[in-house]
């Protein structure tokens, strides 16, 4: 049979280990998901930039094309909201 003390003691180890235990999961699962966190963002952006990149391209292919037809206006197009100017190398 076990005594009370002893019992006492098992349990207060038990519950020191628990707290000490809730802690390091609580570190580890907050640089998870700080890590987590930040690579959606640094997808996210990615995503946007090569659809805004897919969609500079497409515009500048129709300035070279109607360039080449002999038309002048509507050399820009847009990238974030900001004019950016399509001269008539196909670069």
């Amino acid at each position: 049979m076990t005594d009370l003390s002893t019992v006492r003691d098992v349990a207060l180890g038990i519950v020191v280990g628990a707290v000490v235990l809730a802690v390091v999961v609580a570190l580890v699962v907050k640089w998870i998901v700080g890590k987590l966190v930040l690579v959606v963002v640094l997808g996210a952006l990615a995503a946007v930039v090569w659809w805004q990149r897919a969609s500079v391209v497409d515009c500048a292919h129709g300035v070279h094309h109607r360039l080449a037809e002999g038309q002048t206006d509507g050399t820009t197009c847009r990238f974030f909201g900001r004019d950016v100017t399509v001269g008539s190398s196909p670069d």
